[in-house]
């Protein structure tokens, strides 16, 4: 398995994704480390009002606190968010969450760019983004922002994506950390809580 190289302590993990990746999830959540020390947030392209099935089927398959995520809410450790659909999803400077309704970025709201991007100046180095199967390039951008603020990106190995053009997307414009299979993402995940 490959090591962990993390200069820090991981703060928040946020994994993005689109079409093929609510598979990954039930792969990957389910076999996450109940007293997981950082909050994990999903930002999954999907129909509006699919909302409460995504929530209720992460959570009947996790040991972990599995919610939407809530207008000014703080994320907390052992919690796994899911970002509304309809909305883009952004942090405020205290870390809080912030919904916003303004126009769709790579077609998408939620768009995982706009979501990377806002949490890399909050987080900075303490940030871990994962960019999963899809079929646009939306996360790309925010990948490099992260990446520029000091934290630490990671994307699907494509063998492994459903839909890999989201992940080799990132892979050729981005200097990318890690690339990882379903299980070397389980492994890099639960092994973020032992980095400094």
């Amino acid at each position: 398995m490959e090591e962990i190289t993390m200069k820090g302590k991981c703060t928040a993990l946020i994994i993005g994704g689109s079409a093929g990746s609510l598979d990954v999830l039930l792969n990957v959540i389910p076999k996450l480390n109940v007293d997981i020390n950082f909050p994990i947030i999903i930002v999954l392209h999907r129909k509006k009002g699919t909302d409460s099935l995504l929530t209720e089927l992460l959570a009947s398959k996790s040991g972990l606190r599995v919610k939407e995520v809530d207008e000014k809410e703080k994320p907390l450790p052992r919690t796994v968010y899911i970002a509304p659909s309809d909305y883009h999803l952004l942090f405020e400077k205290d870390g809080s969450f912030s919904l916003d309704y303004s126009e769709k970025v790579n077609y998408s709201r939620p768009s995982i760019d706009v979501v990377f991007q806002s949490a890399a100046e909050v987080f900075t180095q303490g940030l871990v983004c994962l960019l999963l199967s899809g079929s646009n390039a939306d996360g790309v951008n925010g990948l490099e922002q992260v990446r520029a603020y000091g934290g630490e990106v990671w994307a699907q190995n494509p063998d492994s994506a459903t839909v890999p053009y989201m992940p080799q997307q990132a892979i050729n414009m981005v200097k990318i950390d890690k690339v990882l299979t379903i299980e070397e993402m389980i492994y890099n995940i639960n092994a973020l809580d032992n980095t400094a």
